[in-house]
């Protein structure tokens, strides 16, 4: 099989690079780095802050400025943001909290957002500053609330809200799962937003949308699985749109605000593991696509994986950096990827930077599935291992552990674009978790300097024939439901069940219809159709079976801004509101899509297998480090270990042996400085350009956050979301004696004032 379409700069995009080209003759700084006013500091995600007040000479001196406690005891991802003196955070049971970042006095509580993203939320002002607005989602709806005063902005959408499961092809109120964990990011009075649809089979399309900030409208879509006419809809089957979900931007979208191109670091189609319903390259997922940010047009792309089978998303933050290579100065964009690889891109057109090339890797011997010939292997160093031996097996595993898992080694295949099987085990290296993940990349944007904190954890996959509702019935249930529907409904639907006349096609209904649905219409007809009112459950439940669908644990979903469970609970403090904008019910719910639509054509089967991570590291270690390139000279500059795993060091691991760290956090200061998370509850201060150990702290709970720094009255802070719970393979810091409270752990140097 040939590319039907070339996979890196379209020729429409050169239209579009001349126009860029025709105003961008030099170089230039893309952010104002004196701020945090967004997740990673600002639209470019650098997660870079210009401030020398905190420098090489006395970070050590580091200490407690204050802790505001979350109070709840749940756990939390929130990355704070600053505006002026104000600090933006979630705590108290899911609530919006404003406190002062100076003291951590609360200011106001906007209580009661069961829902939240949880890893962030916007800050959008007018140029005059009397509009203020936090810009959030919450239970699959885009909602607005002023800064200022906590209150819900009701002129904002639709009496507060806008349902963003609109717009994305599929009926509104089967989709069950769409908002990020992200916060997305502002660009102007855009907010620009990814989504999390799922990645199981007929999830929704992770298209990429821009809203107002100050109407909520929907402003721009960009299908990242293109429609007929669309660029690259040839790469997919004709149909695939219909039932094709994920391709999503689940992690970091960054923008270049004075150009005006946001980067879209985009996922997996689905089914993430095979793709036998989904042939061809498969634009746009698993891509590098720049779009113009105010209206979404596309104006490049790269992709990174073709017909992806291994669930190789592009997740951390597109990193723009100005490098100076050739004698040139190139405004570039770096990614770094799952599988530890790094292409770095011109910004404006999409050229590569460094050679890519595409090499061959083995086909796959799945039914119906056609792996792509060749994958691009960027010409940088990798920052991971690609593959599991018996020789690089974790020396801390126990003799009839090694034994164990040599014999499964020596059974299963390892290495690079090694497709998946259902007859044999495949380790892939690193698995699902990456690589890197988000919060992993960051960068110092004028020197050329990129830096990815790593993750290397196998996932061990077989594949799995997906069997029907049918086949998981007793030869009794199959007989009974072929007797009632021949005697009951065949001569109507017919003997195909696909209808006749006026009666509906009833292929795949037990998954379109629920289960008290089709009783209710069994029993009391519908339209023409007459009721059975004689037939009984235990039949009625084996058609139901027989027609696809399954009587058991299937719920209705939640409404788009509906809470389950205990009614709100009022916090204590300066509470202004709570449970955001009152959203309407749905007056209609219907199931997920389950099954292809009527006359596609598609695989007989599907398969699949979980994310394979439920093991112990089978590596040996280093397991986590900090991996400093140089894209000046297109070379790693420094790795520094970070972590901890108290499991290997009860084996026989040196104390202090770093351990995975995924989806942490990094901060690069203009005085050369790195701060990094890291698994235990870890806080490290590193040498920007050697990796030198500056300073290390340990917190007293997990941090599982992007962490912010910013000034306040000529102070300069460092603020850290110590919330989350150490894994059985940490120590639990929360107990020893001193240990800090759950919450927000603000750092500063010594103050000066007189006390």
């Amino acid at each position: 099989m040939k590319p039907k379409v070339k996979i890196t700069v379209g020729l429409v995009a050169l239209f579009s690079v001349i126009l860029y080209l025709s105003f961008v003759a030099d170089t230039f700084p893309i952010g104002n780095y004196k701020t945090w006013r967004q997740y990673a500091g600002g639209p470019d995600q650098s997660k870079y802050f210009d401030g020398n007040q905190i420098n090489k000479s006395n970070v050590s001196k580091l200490e407690v400025a204050f802790v505001y406690p979350t109070v709840d005891s749940l756990p939390n991802f929130f990355s704070p943001i600053v505006v002026d003196t104000v600090m933006y955070v979630m705590a108290k049971n899911s609530s919006i909290v404003a406190i002062g970042a100076t003291s951590g006095k609360e200011i106001w509580i906007h209580a009661n957002l069961q829902g939240l993203t949880r890893r962030g939320i916007n800050y959008w002002e007018s140029k005059d500053r009397t509009d203020r607005r936090l810009i959030f989602t919450l239970n699959n709806t885009l909602q607005a609330i002023d800064a200022q005063t906590g209150k819900t902005i009701t002129s904002f959408g639709t009496n507060g809200y806008t349902d963003m499961r609109e717009g994305l092809g599929r009926e509104v109120t089967s989709i069950r799962r769409m908002q990020s964990m992200m916060p997305g990011v502002i660009y102007d009075d855009l907010i620009v937003m990814g989504n999390a649809p799922g990645e199981g089979y007929f999830s929704p399309p992770g298209y990429v949308r821009a809203y107002s900030v100050i109407t909520g409208k929907l402003e721009w879509t960009f299908h990242t699985v293109p429609r007929p006419g669309e660029f690259g809809y040839e790469t997919w089957p004709k149909d695939a749109y219909k039932y094709v979900g994920g391709a999503n931007v689940w992690g970091e979208i960054s923008i270049d605000a004075k150009r005006g191109i946001a980067y879209l670091p985009l996922g997996s189609p689905t089914f993430d593991f095979y793709g036998g319903d989904r042939l061809g390259a498969n634009l746009f997922g698993n891509c590098l696509v720049a779009v113009d940010a105010r209206t979404g047009k596309r104006l490049w792309h790269y992709q990174t994986v073709h017909h992806d089978i291994w669930d190789v998303d592009l997740t951390s933050a597109p990193q723009l950096i100005t490098v100076k290579r050739k004698g040139k100065t190139i405004d570039a964009v770096a990614v770094a990827t799952k599988n530890g690889m790094v292409f770095v891109l011109d910004r404006v057109t999409g050229e590569p930077v460094f050679p890519i090339e595409e090499k061959p890797f083995p086909a796959s011997t799945m039914p119906g599935e056609q792996a792509w010939p060749t994958q691009p292997i960027p010409s940088l160093p990798q920052f991971v291992r690609n593959q599991l031996t018996k020789e690089n097996l974790n020396p801390y595993l126990s003799d009839a552990e090694k034994a164990t898992w040599g014999k499964r080694i020596d059974a299963a295949k390892s290495g690079l674009y090694v497709p998946l099987s259902d007859q044999y085990e495949t380790f892939t290296v690193p698995g699902a978790l990456g690589g890197a993940n988000f919060g992993n990349s960051a960068s110092d944007p004028s020197k050329g300097m990129f830096y990815v904190i790593t993750q290397e954890h196998p996932s061990i996959y077989k594949l799995e024939r997906i069997k029907p509702p049918v086949e998981l019935m007793s030869a009794d249930d199959v007989d009974r439901a072929k007797a009632l529907y021949t005697s009951s409904c065949q001569g109507c639907h017919g003997e195909d069940m696909r209808g006749v006349g006026i009666a509906p096609s009833l292929v795949n209904a037990g998954q379109r219809v629920s289960f008290d649905d089709f009783k209710t219409v069994l029993s009391v007809g519908k339209g023409q159709m007459p009721g059975f009112a004689h037939i009984d459950e235990q039949r009625v439940a084996a058609i139901y079976r027989y027609l696809g669908g399954s009587t058991g644990g299937r719920g209705g979903p939640a409404l788009a801004g509906g809470r389950r469970g205990a009614g709100p609970v009022m916090p204590a403090g300066p509470v202004v509101a709570s449970g955001g904008a009152t959203v309407a019910a749905d007056t209609k719910v219907a199931l997920p899509m389950a099954d292809y639509p009527d006359g596609v054509a598609h695989p007989k089967d599907r398969y699949t297998t979980d994310y394979g991570t439920n093991w112990p590291n089978l590596l040996n270690p280093v397991w986590s480090r900090v991996v400093a390139y140089d894209l000046n000279k297109g070379i790693i500059k420094w790795e520094s270990p970070v972590g901890e795993d108290l499991l290997s060091m009860e084996k026989g691991l040196k104390v202090g042996t770093p351990a995975g760290s995924l989806r942490k956090g990094m901060i690069v200061t203009s005085s050369g400085i790195l701060f990094a998370t890291a698994k235990g509850g870890k806080l490290y201060a590193l040498d920007s350009q050697t990796g030198k150990q500056l300073w290390e702290t340990t917190l007293s709970y997990e941090s599982n956050a992007q962490p912010t720094m910013y000034e306040a009255n000529g102070r300069q802070y460092l603020v850290v979301n110590a919330t989350a719970n150490f894994s059985r393979d940490t120590f639990n810091h929360s107990k020893k004696p001193g240990a800090l409270p759950r919450g927000y752990v603000v750092y500063a140097l010594p103050s000066t004032k007189k006390k």
